[in-house]
């Protein structure tokens, strides 16, 4: 009953493309609706192997591929083939909330070592080099990044390339958001060479690019030591992802990236705008994501009083401006908010009014 603008959601606010939905319908009417291999029908495999061939230029054999119940899925097969206990991963903050939970999971220890704003959030390789023990056994990559929507740029992901290999760190790399990268060329770091490759886990998923969320489609793509590993645990576990929606998955791949470039160029205008009005309240500051379609601006000048923290942030704009958000330090890192712009304009001008009408009352 209560109108709140909601800037939570970590989905695109487009429909599934049809395409998609008639593939799946043409399988159901078809009756593939039985068990498939528990890594993925044989053709969706080939068909990931080719498009990452083509368009992230890295060379997957079909073996090398899992298709996964979502990316999600994928993330936690992959810490739970690697991880024994007391391993260490690097996951530099701020982070996606599942990846230190499925490490603790796993019986790994999540190290968060925070990355700089003023460097745009950007992984680099001496926040690797700080936090190295004996016991770090991969780091997790997410370029662009869920929340930041930060890009590692090739130059950066050489030097943590060649560092991972040189201290045989394996690299957990998620490219969930590949197709939103607004100013470069999405980069795989498995596509640096050999080397680096054979110690990279590339994965990815239908979710964002395909609006495709509740499919629950993605994929690992590695060494096939570490595919057949997690096509086993697939196998006792989840048996295999839904067979319909993998043949929706095939026609997704048949678009050549055509339907994510329309949503690319809808959230680059939204971005741009929610940049700009975000800094022209004093107090927030705001620096403008290279990718994904979230932003994460610094409410930290707003943290007194009342306010004792981002959760109090978030709970003041909730109540006072009826708007939606999602605090910083449920992402490791307190003092920010993540907004996600993945919904209409004008709910967007529409929020963006009512958080300048509550801090007016609040400073």
């Amino acid at each position: 009953g209560i109108d709140v603008i909601g800037f939570g959601a970590g989905e695109p606010d487009f429909d599934t493309p049809d395409f998609v939905k008639e593939g799946a319908i043409k399988a159901l009417k078809e009756g593939k609706t039985k068990y498939t291999p528990s890594a993925g029908i044989p053709e969706l495999r080939e068909g990931v192997a080719q498009k990452l061939k083509e368009k992230n230029k890295i060379d997957y054999k079909p073996s090398e591929i899992v298709i996964t119940p979502g990316a999600k899925m994928g993330l936690y097969e992959i810490f739970s083939v690697i991880l024994n206990p007391g391993d260490e991963v690097i996951v530099p903050a701020p982070y996606w909330v599942s990846y230190t939970e499925q490490i603790k999971l796993c019986d790994g220890i999540p190290i968060t070592p925070m990355t700089k704003e003023e460097n745009g959030f950007v992984l680099t390789v001496d926040i690797l080099e700080e936090n190295l023990s004996e016991n770090t056994k991969a780091v997790v990559i997410n370029t662009p990044s869920n929340p930041t929507g930060a890009v590692i740029p090739r130059k950066e992901l050489e030097k943590i390339a060649d560092f991972c290999v040189s201290n045989n760190i394996l690299i957990i790399s998620d490219e969930c958001y590949e197709e939103f990268s607004y100013d470069e060329e999405h980069i795989s770091i498995a596509s640096l060479g050999e080397e680096v490759k054979n110690i990279t886990f590339t994965v990815g998923a239908f979710s964002k690019s395909y609006s495709m969320t509740g499919w629950r489609l993605g994929w690992v793509a590695a060494p096939e030591i570490y595919t057949k590993a997690i096509a086993t645990m697939q196998g006792q576990t989840v048996s295999n992802p839904t067979s319909f929606a993998q043949y929706g998955a095939l026609e997704a791949l048949k678009d050549k990236g055509k339907f994510p470039a329309i949503m690319r160029e809808e959230f680059r205008k939204r971005r741009d705008y929610i940049v700009e009005e975000l800094n022209s309240i004093e107090g927030i500051k705001c620096i403008k994501p290279e990718g994904a379609f979230y932003v994460f601006p610094n409410i930290s000048s707003y943290i007194k009083g009342v306010i004792k923290n981002d959760i109090d942030f978030a709970s003041f704009l909730l109540e006072k401006a009826k708007v939606a958000v999602v605090p910083g330090s449920a992402f490791g890192a307190e003092g920010y908010i993540r907004m996600s712009y993945a919904t209409s304009m004008e709910n967007i001008k529409e929020g963006i009014n009512r958080i300048k009408e509550a801090l007016k009352n609040l400073t």
